[in-house]
């Protein structure tokens, strides 16, 4: 049996946002889960069209394609091909979940929600020729007893970071802008593999560097800190993701974190307007002290990637410039700047649908680098686009990048910031150079360096006004401070 795997990309090249370096970074993992489940003696070919051309004209028995919403098109046209070759083709994954009376006619067998429960029903179905054309994922969700990840289908040397790696499936919250509530809809939407099944999943990983691509590394506080403690003395590099409330918790989890080797953390502060938090579904952003939370990173040595949304409602022409200057002041070492993208499934779709606010539903600009959907009251889909692209250029210009490393209290962690920021933004070059040449790896020591451990700042240094404490201002009185994934 020839089962290929495949996750499409879009053709980008000739948009000025297209960064090769930003689609060699991660393999992916969904599908080398996904095959981890299929007979040993079947061949297995695994293929990402970000980092390689696909192979159209071979002849697999099963194809499985992931589909994201940007990708749905490419995913479609593919699964058409390979049916037409005669495969038995499965689309599953976000946007087929989102849409799956859309999908379905491109499919033989679509998939539902997260696979573990579904792909080794179907497998046992397909077996003894009786596939179903739809299966959902429902209560029976857990990782216990997931087989290790098919890591020898991924080409690492293709990857920037090939040591991503995914512990818990979901997030314990439910923002209005995020596909996570529609994808694990009809059972469990957080939940976590054993310490053990992850620190043994983590010892199979070579090299020092690793990235937890969880949605909520800290999430659960129990299973974080067992990982935590597991982790530490193997000497690890890490970087994961965590939300404003859990930073701010005095568990000693972000302190287990940093022992065990976390350098760097992406953080959704998304909007400093309360208003904007709470009509988004966001309150464990809400009243937190977003530059005690940056304080509390830094002190430990821990860089951050802010993410940050425009165009949400409470949104004004300012608010591009403001989240550039508080991103400086605070040191933020990367942003990424996202314009608020209603994906189907989720509460922000609804909402923009109802009030007649989408644009088109042209899937493959639903990028949030594109604007889909009417802006708020107080921007237009112009102001938006043009102050999202200026806001990039100017967190990302050298000045700025200085100022904000500046922050830091010793030379150490100035250069680190500085390199950081400046290495994944202003060398682009260089990055396109070792793609073509499949010289990534050659990269990977200089990333391990860059994320050696500093001294964090002096704890007991003067915060500084931050613009969501609690009692500070009223939310009108916010839009017209100089603040600002």
């Amino acid at each position: 049996m020839r089962v290929k795997l495949i996750l499409p990309a879009l053709t980008e090249a000739t948009n000025p946002y297209w960064r090769p370096i930003k689609y060699s970074l991660f393999p992916p993992l969904g599908l080398a889960t996904l095959a981890a489940y299929l007979p040993p003696d079947w061949e297995v070919d695994m293929q990402d069209e970000h980092v390689e051309k696909l192979h159209l004209h071979d002849a697999p028995n099963l194809v499985i394609i992931q589909v994201y919403i940007t990708n749905a098109y490419r995913a479609y046209a593919l699964a058409d091909h390979y049916r037409a070759r005669g495969a038995y083709v499965c689309l599953g994954g976000l946007h087929v979940t989102s849409l799956p009376d859309e999908a379905a006619p491109h499919a033989d067998s679509i998939f539902l929600g997260p696979g573990e429960e579904t792909f080794p029903q179907f497998l046992h179905d397909f077996q003894f020729g009786r596939p179903r054309p739809r299966y959902v994922s429902g209560a029976g969700r857990t990782l216990v007893g997931v087989p290790p990840i098919r890591r020898d289908l991924i080409k690492r040397e293709r990857y920037l970071v090939p040591n991503s790696i995914v512990v818990t499936r979901g997030c314990p919250h439910h923002c209005d802008f995020c596909y996570k509530d529609a994808f694990f809809e009809g059972g469990k939407s957080f939940y976590t593999q054993t310490v053990d099944d992850a620190l043994a999943e983590i010892n199979r990983l070579p090299g020092r560097h690793l990235y937890f691509l969880d949605d909520h590394l800290l999430g659960n506080v129990r299973f974080a800190a067992g990982l935590f403690e597991g982790m530490r003395g193997m000497g690890r590099l890490f970087q994961g993701a965590a939300t404003v409330d859990s930073i701010l918790r005095d568990n000693g989890l972000l302190e287990k974190a940093a022992r065990a080797g976390l350098r760097s953390l992406f953080v959704g502060f998304e909007t400093l307007s309360p208003v904007n938090l709470k009509s988004s579904n966001k309150p464990q952003n809400l009243g937190r002290d977003y530059a005690a939370a940056i304080r509390r990173l830094h002190d430990l040595g821990i860089m951050i990637n802010g993410s940050f949304v425009f165009g949400l409602d409470d949104d004004r022409p300012d608010v591009f410039r403001r989240t550039v200057d508080w991103a400086v002041e605070q040191g933020i070492t990367t942003a990424t700047f996202h314009i608020a993208t209603p994906y189907p499934g989720t509460a922000l779709f609804k909402q923009m649908e109802a009030q007649g606010r989408l644009l088109h539903r042209r899937w493959n600009e639903y990028d949030t680098r594109t604007v889909v959907c009417q802006p708020g009251p107080h921007l237009t889909a112009r102001q938006l686009k043009n102050g999202y692209d200026q806001a990039y250029r100017d967190f990302y210009s050298w000045t700025n990048i200085t100022k904000a490393s500046r922050v830091h209290d010793t030379l150490r962690h100035q250069l680190k910031h500085f390199a950081y920021a400046g290495g994944w933004k202003k060398f682009e070059p260089l990055w396109n150079f070792m793609i073509k040449f499949r010289h990534l790896d050659a990269m990977r020591p200089l990333l391990e360096g860059i994320l050696s451990k500093v001294r964090g700042t002096d704890p007991l240094a003067s915060p500084g006004p931050s613009p969501l404490a609690p009692g500070t201002a009223a939310p009108e009185l916010l839009l017209k401070l100089p603040v600002l994934q």
